[in-house]
């Protein structure tokens, strides 16, 4: 579990973030599904599904990854399971430029992971 939640906290602090500048708030259900719909979102070690449907299925440095997600208030909110342990639920804001997505934990006021939209 130690193991585990090093990996992510390096994960995140390694990562090159944007400018907030570039980046525009999704700000609706509909424009994140326009967005994500049968495409990956990958990054270093990381590749997810996120489905229409409100499925999360992928790989984390190779430990499945799976849970499930619903938009509320404008936010991204999902419950996630990463190797079998839970990470929680947590609403996330979402902005998005390019082929680019950066997911920000507790309503946009923690830390930030950008994935590559593939």
């Amino acid at each position: 579990m130690f193991v585990r939640t090093t990996l992510i906290s390096v994960l995140l602090v390694c990562l090159g973030v944007t400018a907030q500048a570039e980046f525009a708030k999704v700000e609706n259900q509909a424009d994140f599904i326009a967005l994500i719909k049968n495409k990956l979102l990958k990054r270093p070690f990381v590749e997810l599904s996120v489905t229409p449907d409100g499925r999360i299925e992928g790989t984390g440095a190779r430990w499945d990854v799976t849970g499930s997600w619903t938009w509320e208030n404008g936010f991204f909110c999902r419950d996630l399971f990463w190797g079998g342990d839970e990470l929680g639920y947590n609403c996330q804001e979402v902005r998005a430029h390019n082929n680019r997505m950066r997911f920000t934990s507790d309503q946009g006021q923690g830390q930030s992971a950008v994935f590559r939209i593939e």
